[in-house]
C-alpha cells in the first residue's frame, strides 16, 4: 500500500506541482497589483502635470478643497473656510462636475414645488 503511493508520487512530473502556484501568481498580478500600478501611475502624473489654480481637489486623507496658489512642492488649498498647506503629493484626485450632484433646472424645481 504504502509502495503504491511513492510509485504514484513518483509517476508525476515536477511542472505539476508548480503550475498551480505559477497560475494564482499571475491572477494576482492581473488582478490586484497590475491596476493598483496604473493607479498610482496616473496619480503621479495628475500631480506632477494637472493641476492648476481654483481646481477642486480631494487629498490623499478625504479633504476636500478648491486650489487657491502652487509653489514648487505645496499647495494652498481653501476648505469650509481655512486654508491649507500641503504637499503636491497628497492630493488625490480631482473633484469634477461629474463627481458633484446635478443641480435641478429651474423648470424641474417649479415643476416639484407645482405639484405639492
Amino acid at each position: 500500500m504504502i509502495q503504491s503511493i511513492f510509485l504514484q508520487a513518483a509517476g508525476e512530473s515536477p511542472l505539476g506541482g508548480i503550475l498551480p502556484f505559477a497560475l494564482l501568481l499571475v491572477v494576482m498580478y492581473m488582478f490586484f497589483f497590475r491596476p493598483q500600478m496604473k493607479r498610482q501611475k496616473e496619480e503621479r502624473k495628475f500631480q506632477a502635470e494637472g493641476l492648476q489654480k481654483g481646481m477642486r481637489v480631494v487629498t490623499t486623507s478625504g479633504i476636500h478643497g478648491k486650489i487657491l496658489d502652487i509653489q514648487d512642492d505645496t499647495l494652498i488649498i481653501e476648505s469650509e473656510n481655512s486654508r491649507l498647506k500641503i504637499d503636491r503629493a497628497a492630493v488625490s484626485k480631482e473633484q469634477s462636475a461629474s463627481y458633484l450632484p446635478k443641480e435641478e433646472s429651474k423648470k424641474e424645481k417649479k415643476a416639484k414645488e407645482e405639484s405639492k
